[in-house]
């Protein structure tokens, strides 16, 4: 039959695997109970958002003591997890016999190295909190600041989500000329009589073109989300009388329209450039990789790990580049070099923003996703006849995720 002017089977091979393998029966199921539960999947929906309101307020109002208990708690917990592998090996070599086999020797001082790596960590955690607690109370000011910006800018936390739609339809079309390229070639006739389409090298480059748009699309979706929150913080941030601020996530927007388009394409460009060159050594390493050898497979692994890191650092370099961009309006190659020589300066500061203040949101994430899961348990499981009750709450736990990881992306 017809299919975006391309013939597929009408008989799906896959059919006949689904119902031999009962997962025809599963998804039945599944979406009996999903019918059967909607209800309860839209209140808890509903209570995911108000979680993350809820979270985001007390990040406004009491960011000191979230910031204090959450430090307290890693301290606790390293310490109770130290203390229990000491008294784990005590216990193994207090009841271990002399005549033990080996094995069980080799156990025994195993946990004795997992106790002295547990309090080597636990030790290097108090002098990190010893020395950064200056820097620490810098983190609680930062997450201040960001709540009154939030307070003051309640539609900044409609951008991720304007980014998240846009990111979804640059995937759909990825996907749409994937099939077309994938589906089209030259008609070749082989000698008996069957026929094939063959790509030729135009073909070739353009499905290698279209993973290249793909990326840059998308790293191009995200610079822009970075330079109009950081357009909008920042004039917010530099206004003294807030009552004279008009529309700044309008006017972020039309600065970026005017004048940074340049500047983030290229930032994009560079990430998608290196994303590009992991994915083409991920193939190439997929295709002449031999299981034998092992020191070819080192290198590849060494090589996709340097690219891997490097992508990681000029994605922050490049997020700090158009924070100083939206801020001051330099050029991206300029405010690149100045945004590195402000976090080489300041790199303690930035090291305790980045592990505090990221670990307090995967925290705040942690916390939304648990309470909206621990309530659905208690509403799906009053329900009769679910074939499958897990099913609903893991996809209830993914969009709490979502909504979550939306809302405090912001920060």
């Amino acid at each position: 039959k017809p299919f975006l002017n391309r013939c597929i089977r009408k008989s799906n091979p896959t059919d006949e695997v689904v119902t031999r393998t009962g997962l025809r029966n599963f998804f039945q199921e599944v979406s009996e109970d999903l019918e059967a539960c909607h209800r309860e999947m839209v209140w808890l929906a509903v209570t995911s958002f108000a979680f993350s309101l809820l979270t985001l307020v007390l990040l406004r109002v009491i960011p000191g003591l979230i910031v204090w208990l959450v430090l307290l708690a890693v301290v606790l917990a390293c310490t109770a997890g130290t203390i229990w592998l000491w008294l784990r090996w005590q216990y193994e070599a207090e009841h271990l016999p002399p005549s033990a086999a080996d094995s069980s020797r080799m156990r025994m001082n195993n946990w004795l190295y997992y106790a002295i790596a547990a309090t080597v960590a636990t030790l290097l955690v108090y002098l990190v909190i010893l020395v950064m607690r200056k820097r620490i109370k810098l983190v609680v000011q930062l997450f201040k600041e960001a709540g009154k910006a939030i307070a003051s800018m309640p539609f900044l936390l409609a951008e991720p989500i304007v980014t998240f739609a846009t990111i979804a339809a640059v995937i759909v079309l990825y996907v749409y000329f994937t099939v077309w390229i994938e589906s089209a070639g030259m008609l070749v006739v082989e000698s008996n009589n069957s026929a094939k389409y063959v790509k030729d090298s135009t073909m070739l480059f353009t499905r290698w073109y279209n993973l290249f748009a793909f990326l840059w699309f998308c790293q191009f979706v995200i610079g822009c989300q970075h330079m109009v929150i950081a357009g909008a913080v920042a004039g917010w941030f530099f206004t003294r009388n807030k009552s004279n601020l008009s529309n700044p996530i309008g006017r972020s927007y039309c600065n970026l329209l005017r004048y940074h388009l340049g500047t983030v394409a290229l930032g994009s460009f560079v990430i998608a450039l290196v994303q590009f060159l992991r994915a083409m050594l991920k193939l190439l390493m997929h295709s002449v990789r031999n299981p034998q050898n092992r020191v070819t497979s080192f290198l590849f692994d060494c090589c996709q790990c340097c690219l891997q890191c490097f992508e990681r650092f000029l994605q922050y370099l490049t997020r700090n580049a158009y924070i100083l961009t939206a801020m001051h309006g330099d050029p991206f190659c300029q405010a690149g070099r100045n945004a590195f020589r402000l976090l080489t300066n300041n790199a303690l500061r930035v090291f305790a923003i980045n592990s505090v203040g990221d670990f307090v949101l995967v925290l705040a994430k942690v916390f939304v996703v648990v309470a909206t899961g621990l309530i659905g348990v208690e509403l799906i499981q009053k329900k009769v006849g679910l074939h499958h009750p897990y099913v609903p709450l893991i996809l209830v736990g993914i969009f709490a995720y979502l909504v979550a990881h939306c809302f405090m992306t912001v920060y």
